[in-house]
């Protein structure tokens, strides 16, 4: 038999998380949304949402359910 190559050793390359982390956290978005208005007042509460999850989390892939924004929208 040859003798096995440098190269041919199989390399590990980076591991993909497949565990979802979920956390639950209140904050408050009225500082962020003061004095927006109304039709752009959700998109930009989302986006501070998401903001504050990345610096929590410490990663950029932050996915918000969508069944949430039910929850961040303004109290009637």
């Amino acid at each position: 038999m040859a003798p096995a190559k440098k190269g041919d050793e199989k390399k590990k390359g980076h591991s993909a998380i497949n565990t979802v982390v979920t956390q639950e956290c209140t904050i408050s978005i009225h500082k962020h949304i003061h004095g927006v208005g109304l039709k752009k007042c959700i998109p930009q509460a989302l986006k501070e949402i998401q903001k504050f999850a990345m610096k929590k989390i410490k990663t950029l892939d932050v996915y918000i359910v969508s069944g949430s924004t039910k929850l961040s929208g303004p109290k009637k």
